[in-house]
């Protein structure tokens, strides 16, 4: 909610050639910056003054709400972080009017260019049409209007001291200026402050004449303290320029405003973060023009955050103009976007007078008149282009310095109109939401002592909704606990209206498919894998992505990716609207309902067969119903498109029973549940999607066609075979199929000549897939765990996923064709002894462990997007990767026949090499640059390691009983860890200074003809390079430093070193000492090694 409390601007001008004053009530409009409509009377300021004096307190009582600060209220878009802009003082604001006293021959001088400028600012000047008489002394009225003023602009020219109504009012303003809360401002437009101070020169002349007077000595005193005021003089500012003086007497006012005008409401919280990431977006400091949108959930508070940066930047803009409610005001009537667009340019121009004929009108208006002003624009509630387009078509549109902000909550609107900055208004934290609650619940920012489970329970509900929070705190303000209590159950039940009433509106909105999917969302799918999600959609013939895509741009959803998978989500209240849409109609009657979810109503439905055509989705996870009491309730549903079925508790139930039960009645529960009873199984024909886990038949029900069905999931079941004995229904339309764990022995492909994803994944029976026809869909094809020997992949040309994992018995693999879109391919366990991918040019994949038989592999001469690469266990003595330069992951253990290895030169995104118990004699790392982990482990002939790039990502080498004889690594810098145990034969170990000060970890344990230890150091003293250190045979050294106790501020991680040697150890302590060389030590730089050190010698 944003609020101000204005103050007049009482500004004093006196033309030279005349001796009555002119003066004009300056005044910010009340209400919100921006907003179009304003009431001007017109009339004699001093006919109208007695009048509103009179009324004066009545009208605050209605208005004032904070310490005295004239506010108004209306933020329909939730009101958490606005800031209310109050002035804490006493209720003195004039209403609006419109007031006008000028002489005839000042209307076209400074008088009038001071007024338009402060107009063109938003500070609306009122002024007294009624000439004054010479001479006539001020009234009381005009006096308490002076009272009222906050603040004065006295612009002294040659003749002001002539008038003594002129010296009676600046008495006046003298004596307000003297409080905190009045601000009085000189203007020398032709005379110099000396003149007036003194009353000399032409100030002298023209006060000659009152110097006899009674009034004669304050005036003088008036005058004096007035001209030692900080102000304006017209001939030494901008070298005596009216239009600059007048700009900088806007601009300073305008600040003076702003600083008083804009506060933060305490009710509120979050918004001075949330505003300083807008405006540091905005960069108003630049020349640019810039779009930004904020984007965000109904009620999460996106106008709110457009105001409060708008009332806190404005005063930097020529114009500026804040539009509300675009999307309402533009679908009100035919002619709501020229209404919209006149709007805009009322306040632009400060011309409530524009007529606009037509929409293509009103754009080359805009156009014309917003180059050559810097303006401020803000388009709240913005749900179409075309509205963009009418209101702020493309930046050219603007003056170069110029910001439009955008709200909206449909986030495609921003992204059609290539908007580069969006923001999303993140909802309130749990933090935030307690505090907010509290401070429209309690009158504080923590909860009241007794009340703080309950609150926590409204804040839950809530789910960081800013709207719903304050509503709740509102309504629940001085209630008692049972109150509260009652309010929270029914909540359960009843949504807040207040709420769904805005949340709504985004669904209204919607084409009728995305509003079906939102409905399948909020009732079915809300938490579910986003690729389930879509499957399920395609399943009931909508297109899917598109249509998640909608619905999240217009934030009806949230594809959360805090997963490892990408999962869809919504708000709650979402959810609670979607279910309330699907209710309304029939309140009491969830047999009519389009869509179940609830398991008690469910059960009731279906044990009382009372179900009807109304129902299309069904889904059931918590229900104790047998599978009969189930089938025989879907009979009246013809129309069931969608059916879930989880009978977890029935299962559950049936187990605790059968520990209690003997043998033979378990035998006869099992013949029971696989329809050994008079009722025969049904599926409506209408069923585009099935899913039954754990499905205790053998066979899909003779009577269900399943022509309409597209995906069919029966996992952990009895199924045998789809069709009971010889029957043979071809399902042309289903492309999903899942019967993982069943009892399948055989599945042919023949009856599913449209399969895209056959999954059949713990299928331990599964000993034969047949494949008679071409399956030109079939992309994804799970067999893990089964028993096929054999399988023929020919005709089936375009599949990306191939699972065989743990098929023990494989032996052969045919694809004569070769997988040119095969992407990932799992092995894992197989019988395989060869295996041909150089058909195989798209695989990212690679899967081959424990694959023992494995003797001959041969790769793609080029596979370009191949990520990783992990063979383990294989008989291979040759292994010729080809170009793989995306290769991430190169996993070679246990691998106890390799020879050779053949990498690409150029293998630049490599971060982790393992080989483990191979035969390689010599091992090239090429261009990898990135390699973080090197690990070569029981490589016992490794007799050569070349590591000819820079590798500073390298942090951990592991080199673990190998042949080398030296190691290089002075292209490690940044090496953390290093293994070299039983490397017997290694005897130098080159390494850059400064290497040791970031190894952590560092063993050598079993390096017994380790003799040099070989640091390139410089002296810069003796010019000397290259020093050594060296280690006598079979040396042993083992400590670590958790902070150096001689360098204690050093922060560098924990040091450890380890070597060894045959001869008793010296004293650690005595060690440690000796480690210092120079004033540096180990844990800084390794410049020297003490000759005493377990035999380490320079």
């Amino acid at each position: 909610m944003i609020s101000f409390a204005f103050r007049k601007l009482f500004v004093w001008i006196l033309n030279p050639h005349l001796t009555s004053p002119l003066f004009f009530l300056l005044e910010p409009p009340m209400g919100h910056w921006g907003e179009s409509n304003y009431t001007f009377c017109s009339g004699s300021l001093l006919r109208q003054l007695p009048q509103w004096r009179k009324e004066k307190r009545t009208y605050a009582r209605e208005m004032v709400v904070v310490g005295g600060s004239w506010e108004r209220s209306g933020d329909s878009d939730g009101q958490y972080y606005a800031s209310t802009a109050s002035y804490h003082e006493r209720d003195d604001t004039f209403p609006g009017r419109n007031n006008y006293a000028a002489g005839e021959d000042t209307r076209t001088n400074f008088t009038d260019h001071l007024y338009s400028a402060l107009q063109q600012k938003s500070i609306y000047t009122y002024r007294d049409d009624e000439r004054i008489k010479k001479g006539k002394r001020i009234s009381d009225e005009l006096l308490g209007s002076i009272e009222d003023s906050k603040f004065y602009i006295i612009v002294f020219s040659r003749n002001y001291a002539s008038s003594s109504w002129c010296l009676d009012e600046l008495v006046k303003i003298m004596e307000c200026h003297k409080t905190t809360i009045h601000t009085a401002y000189p203007v020398f437009y032709d005379v110099e402050p000396t003149e007036v101070r003194k009353q000399i020169g032409a100030v002298g002349e023209a006060f000659a004449k009152h110097e006899k007077e009674e009034g004669a000595g304050k005036w003088r005193e008036a005058l004096k303290e007035a001209a030692n005021l900080a102000g304006w003089e017209l001939k030494k500012t901008d070298d005596g320029h009216e239009a600059k003086l007048i700009k900088r007497i806007v601009e300073e006012i305008s600040l003076e405003l702003r600083s008083i005008n804009f506060s933060v409401d305490e009710k509120l919280v979050g918004i001075e973060t949330r505003i300083n990431e807008i405006t540091s977006s905005l960069g108003t400091g630049s020349d640019d023009v810039r779009m930004i949108g904020i984007w965000g959930i109904g009620g999460g508070g996106k106008t709110t955050l457009a105001r409060a940066v708008f009332n806190k930047i404005y005063f930097e803009f020529e114009c500026k103009s804040f539009i509300e409610n675009v999307r309402e005001v533009s679908k009100a009537s035919l002619s709501g976007l020229k209404l919209l667009q006149k709007q805009v340019l009322s306040h632009v121009l400060n011309d409530q007078c524009i007529n606009i004929s037509s929409i293509y009108e009103g754009k080359n208006m805009m156009k014309k008149m917003m180059r050559n002003r810097k303006v401020l624009l803000v388009l709240d509630d913005v749900d179409h282009i075309d509205q963009l387009e009418a209101l702020a078509g493309d930046l050219n549109w603007f003056k170069p310095g110029s910001r439009i902000i955008i709200t909206t909550r449909d986030k495609q609107v921003l992204v059609a109109h290539r908007l580069k900055l969006i923001h999303t208004v993140n909802l309130l934290s749990n933090k935030e939401a307690i505090c907010l609650f509290s401070r429209y619940a309690f009158g504080k920012e923590i909860p009241i002592q007794e009340y703080e489970e309950l609150s926590g329970q409204v804040v839950c509900y809530a789910a960081g909704l800013p709207l719903t929070i304050k509503v709740l705190g509102s309504f629940l303000c001085g209630k008692n606990k049972s109150e509260w209590i009652d309010a929270l159950e029914r909540l359960k039940t009843i949504p807040l209206n207040e709420t769904l009433k805005i949340l709504e509106l985004s669904y209204i909105g919607l084409e009728e498919d995305y509003k079906e999917i939102f409905l399948h969302v909020a009732c079915i799918l809300k938490g579910e894998l986003k690729g389930y999600a879509i499957q399920v959609l395609e399943s009931c013939g909508f297109h899917a992505k598109n249509g998640l895509r909608v619905l999240e741009q217009k934030s009806l959803i949230i594809i959360d990716d805090n997963y490892d998978d990408e999962r869809v989500s919504m708000h709650d209240h979402f959810e609670e609207m979607g279910k309330n849409i699907v209710r309304r109609s029939h309140p009491d009657m969830p047999n009519k309902h389009s869509r179940l979810w609830d398991s008690k109503e469910i059960e009731d439905i279906l044990a009382n067969d009372l179900g009807t055509e109304a129902t299309r989705c069904i889904k059931f996870h918590k229900g104790g119903l047998d599978p009969e009491t189930i089938m025989k309730g879907l009979r009246k549903m013809k129309e069931l498109r969608f059916l879930d079925v989880a009978l977890r508790d029935f299962y559950s139930i049936q187990e605790t029973n059968n520990e209690l039960m003997p043998n033979f009645l378990n035998a006869l529960g099992f013949l029971c549940c696989n329809w050994k009873s008079n009722e025969t199984p049904y599926f409506p024909n209408a069923l585009q999607y099935l899913r039954w886990d754990e499905y205790c038949f053998r066979y899909l029900p003779k009577t269900f066609q399943a022509n309409e069905l597209v995906s069919l999931e029966i996992a952990e079941s009895d199924i045998i075979q789809l069709w009971e004995g010889r029957e043979r229904k071809v399902l042309d339309k289903l492309r999903f199929l899942d019967l993982s764990y069943s009892m399948l022995k055989t599945f042919d492909l023949g009856l599913t000549p449209n399969l895209e994803r056959l999954t059949l994944k713990g299928c331990s029976h599964l000993g034969a897939l047949y494949m008679p026809v071409e399956c030109v869909k079939l992309r994804y094809l799970k067999l893990d765990g089964s028993k096929l020997r054999t399988l023929d992949l020919g005709l089936a040309p375009n599949l990306e996923l191939l699972d065989l994992y743990d098929c023990y018995n494989l032996v052969e693999l045919h694809a004569p064709n070769g997988f040119l879109n095969l992407k990932y391919l799992n092995l894992r366990g197989s019988k395989l002894k060869t295996l041909d991918l150089r058909l195989a040019p798209n695989l990212e994949t690679l899967f081959l462990f424990s694959c023992n038989d494995l003797v001959e592999l041969h790769m793609p001469r080029r596979c370009l997007n191949l990520r990783s690469l992990l063979l383990n266990n294989s008989k291979l003595k040759t292994l010729n990767i080809g170009l793989t330069p995306n290769l991430e992951v190169l996993s070679l253990t246990s691998c106890y026949d390799l020879e050779e290895l053949h990498m690409s030169d150029a293998c630049q995104k490599l971060t982790s090499l393992f080989i483990s118990r191979s035969k390689l004699r010599t091992l090239n790392l090429g261009l990898s640059p990135n390699i973080t982990a090197l690990h070569l482990q029981e490589c016992g002939d490794l007799v050569e390691l070349h590591i000819p790039r820079i590798c500073l990502n390298l942090r951990s080498i592991v080199l673990y009983n190998s042949k080398l004889r030296t190691l290089d690594l002075t292209l490690t810098p940044n090496l953390k860890s290093l293994y070299l145990p039983n490397c017997f034969h290694l005897e130098q170990l080159h390494a850059s200074i400064g290497w040791l000060k970031n190894v952590v970890d560092l063993e050598l344990n079993g390096c017994l003809g380790f003799t040099s230890f070989s640091f390139h150091i410089k002296n810069h003293n003796s010019g000397r390079g290259n020093e050594s250190l060296e280690v006598r045979i079979a040396a042993r050294l083992h400590f670590t430093l958790e902070r150096c106790p001689f360098h204690p501020d050093n922060k560098l991680p924990k040091f450890e070193f380890a070597c060894f040697r045959k001869e008793e150890l010296p004293s650690l302590t005595r060690n440690l000492e000796k480690l210092i060389s120079m004033g540096s030590c180990a844990c800084t730089k390794l410049e020297t090694f003490s000759r005493s050190i377990c035999g380490l010698q320079r």
